[in-house]
């Protein structure tokens, strides 16, 4: 499409009701979406934008959001190197995650959410939790706390489920169980995290009561 057809598309959605324009792993065509928001902006588009990524991120290409962007919403999936590269075929993801991460909370703060429930603005960060892979998840959630913010809003996910080449790595080439969700819960709580999304703790007790 071109930039004021997406323009458009996002007028319309806001007519519509949405609560927000998702941009979902815009990062390729971020100088074409600044475009199209501009001309989205000057014809009335009021709600927020919400920057939806992986987390493998340029530092330089984020700031050119700076101001543009209202909520961001990373995952941060890999802690080790090793894993990036065997898993993703991208080494320099942990690194380029930390700093995308940390570039998103400076521009951003952390996530407002109002009264209605409806997420205003600030980072809201993912992390799917991975069989055998703790160590790394509790590596990303003392980073979090750490050296972000301990209010950061943190989804962990608990679907991982085995599929396309994950036959290829019997570490991976089976579900999450409920015990490595219970422990990552419990990384969270004494990393000092304080705002986990209220649908973990949902899926704790579900798994709890199929148990």
């Amino acid at each position: 499409v071109t930039e004021q057809e997406l323009a458009t598309i996002m007028l319309s959605l806001q007519r519509q009701g949405c609560h927000n324009i998702n941009l979902v792993t815009p990062s390729h065509v971020v100088p074409q979406t600044l475009a199209a928001l501009n001309l989205a902006a000057r014809q009335g588009l009021t709600l927020p934008v919400v920057y939806n990524t992986s987390g493998y991120d340029a530092p330089d290409t984020l700031r050119l959001l700076d101001g543009v962007v209202d909520i961001y919403m990373p995952d941060f999936k890999f802690w080790k190197k090793e894993t990036a590269r065997r898993l993703s075929g991208a080494p320099d993801y942990p690194e380029a995650a930390r700093a995308a991460i940390l570039e998103m909370h400076r521009q951003v703060g952390d996530l407002v959410i109002d009264a209605q429930g409806v997420a205003r603005r600030g980072l809201l960060m993912r992390h799917l939790v991975m069989p055998g892979q703790l160590d790394e998840t509790e590596a990303i959630l003392g980073f979090l706390a750490r050296e972000v913010s301990a209010a950061t809003y943190t989804n962990l996910m608990d679907q991982y489920h085995p599929c396309g080449r994950a036959h290829e790595f019997p570490d991976i080439d089976h579900p999450l169980s409920t015990e490595e969700y219970h422990a990552a819960l419990a990384m969270a709580k004494k990393a000092g995290l304080t705002r986990l999304d209220k649908r973990d703790w949902t899926n704790m007790l579900k798994r709890l009561f199929e148990n």
